[in-house]
């Protein structure tokens, strides 16, 4: 009965505080905390604790990220701002990855392959998907435009469409404030860079996807060029490189042919290399060293002193980029003498000391006057350098100098002992160029490209996608970067008007390479040797030319007597090409 009464009276409060409420929106939220007070009464207080839990952590969580906020030192402050950033980071790259591969998935679904309507669509999805990784690299900035970057040097697999579209990234970098440029110099050499230099430009001369560089004057009087890391790129490095493994797994489970997993795999260790500065201060010695020999060859001096893991000082030189025709043409300089040049500076880092620049683009190879008033090349940014394997660079020697003879059996034997079954296809994309094998072992190989063989390598790479793949995983890890050397200075090569026989030249070099130890202690008789074989292959190579002079005269001579059949006549025009 007791309890009875009790329920009917808890009724009663209800109605009336509901009424109350009604009447006076202004006290509405006293009257229910009356109604939850006498209703708990029922149950024992469960509900009171439940609503005062809820509203505890509500208010808690943040006030207590707040008040451990307040306790952190600047470097712990940006350090959660990068943790946050991070997850922003993450859920993009996320949302663009699977919008690009959903696109592919369904723009293509039911359409055959080859067919007009499929070229049509699986074009408008490059051209999307490039757009948008252009978008997240820039938003995302750091390590992602520096991928972005390096997709371009796979113009062996990229379509077109990629390929023109992420060139934009080439000039694409964040400017930090000075603020942040006093931070680092903080933390690296605790004082600001007024108190390290005598004078040092904050704005900065020119800024890259992992550092911008600033002109300064030291206190002895030396013009220099002080590269400054990015201050969160360490912090963020682990965080970055695991969202693209996350999202390439994903994106490999909706594609499965699509593998490009191993090569973020590869290149982790190579990447994070390129954010310690001290090791590419002694990358610029040993490069140093190794072309010291070469006097057109100038790498900057490094500036200990004033160098860490985060800052580089070296010698301020100028010049313009390799690629600018018009600059190297008004210093009265020879393009062909600028092209030969590069070419066998790299050649020689290839073939003979194994110790290869991997990222030579434009930007990093300056040229200038020199002392003897002809093309001198400044050498920078030495942060990505490939060591290889003495056994893989004889291997390329030999390969690159079978390719260039025509010997279709050393090409397929040097092939296998760099790993690789598929050796016609593997030179084609050493190469960059189509190779036609035809009766009695001749070997046509241009120098340029004809609208028919750049139609050819388009296709080749379109249709035999999974071959390309298996081969770049066949090759020892070394040679994806001295892929993008080669294609790089291949790049520069065509930029420059194919001014020189590129070909030749690192043929040349790979001859003397076959016996060169490293770089370092060449005997007399390995001298003697390379300079046989060297001379044999020029002898090749000029009775081939005196070949092709002879066809080219005697097809003239019929052509104006008017006995020249057409196709005598096209084979003419490809000859004088």
């Amino acid at each position: 009965m007791a309890s009875r009464m009790a329920l009917h009276l808890s009724h009663l409060r209800l109605c009336c505080s509901t009424s109350l409420m009604e009447r006076s929106g202004r006290r509405r939220w006293f009257h229910m905390s009356q109604t939850f007070a006498a209703s708990t009464r029922q149950h024992g207080g469960r509900t009171s604790k439940r609503f005062g839990w809820g509203r505890a952590v509500l208010l808690g969580v943040p006030l207590s990220g707040v008040a451990f906020y307040l306790t952190l030192d600047n470097i712990g402050k940006r350090r959660f701002w990068i943790t946050i950033n991070g997850v922003v980071r993450f859920v993009r790259s996320l949302y663009l990855g699977l919008l690009i591969s959903l696109d592919y998935k369904y723009s293509l679904w039911g359409l055959v392959e080859d067919s007009v309507e499929y070229r049509q669509q699986i074009q408008g999805c490059h051209q999307r998907a490039a757009d948008r990784i252009v978008y997240g690299a820039v938003m995302n900035g750091g390590l992602y435009i520096k991928l972005g970057q390096g997709l371009v040097s796979f113009n062996y697999i990229l379509p077109r469409e990629y390929l023109d579209t992420l060139q934009v990234l080439q000039d694409k970098a964040l400017v930090r404030r000075y603020k942040e440029v006093d931070a680092l110099f903080l933390e690296d050499f605790h004082t600001t860079p007024n108190n390290v230099f005598a004078e040092f430009d904050y704005e900065p001369i020119a800024a890259a996807s992992l550092a911008q560089v600033h002109r300064a004057v030291t206190t002895d009087g030396q013009e220099v060029a002080v590269k400054v890391q990015y201050i969160d790129l360490r912090d963020r490095f682990d965080g970055d490189i695991r969202t693209l493994e996350i999202l390439l797994d994903i994106i490999g489970w909706i594609h499965p042919s699509f593998g490009f997993k191993w090569v973020l795999k590869d290149l982790k260790g190579t990447l994070a290399e390129e954010l310690d500065f001290e090791l590419e201060g002694h990358n610029s010695e040993h490069c140093l060293v190794d072309l010291k020999h070469f006097p057109y060859v100038h790498v900057p001096k490094v500036y200990w002193d004033h160098t860490s893991k985060r800052v580089l000082t070296a010698e301020y030189v100028e010049g313009c980029k390799v690629t600018d025709v018009e600059g190297i043409r008004k210093m009265g300089l020879s393009l062909a003498d600028v092209d030969e040049k590069l070419i066998a500076a790299f050649s020689e880092q290839l073939f003979s000391t194994g110790f290869v620049h991997a990222d030579p683009h434009p930007g990093n190879v300056l040229v200038r006057r020199g002392s003897d008033d002809k093309a001198q090349l400044v050498l920078l940014d030495h942060g990505l350098y490939q060591n290889l394997e003495n056994n893989t660079r004889v291997s390329l020697c030999r390969l690159w100098k079978a390719v260039i003879l025509k010997d279709e059996e050393k090409m397929k034997k040097f092939s296998s002992d760099l790993g690789v079954k598929d050796w016609y296809l593997f030179c084609e994309i050493l190469m960059q160029r189509p190779i036609h094998i035809q009766s009695g072992g001749y070997m046509s190989f241009k120098a340029q490209m004809t609208p028919e063989d750049v139609k050819y390598m388009k296709k080749m790479a379109a249709d035999h996608f999974d071959r390309i793949m298996a081969v770049l995983k066949d090759l020892p890890r070394s040679m994806l970067l001295v892929f993008r050397n080669i294609n790089t200075i291949r790049s520069i090569n065509a930029q420059l008007g194919h001014p020189v026989d590129r070909y030749t030249i690192m043929a040349k070099c790979a001859i003397k390479g076959v016996n060169a130890d490293n770089g370092k202690h060449v005997s007399l008789v390995s001298r003697i040797r390379a300079t046989w074989e060297s001379l044999v292959f020029d002898c090749m190579l000029r009775y081939e030319r005196w070949q092709m002079w002879l066809a080219t005269a005697y097809l003239r001579v019929l052509q104006r007597l008017g006995r020249a059949p057409e196709e005598l006549v096209q084979m003419t025009a490809q000859l004088q090409t």
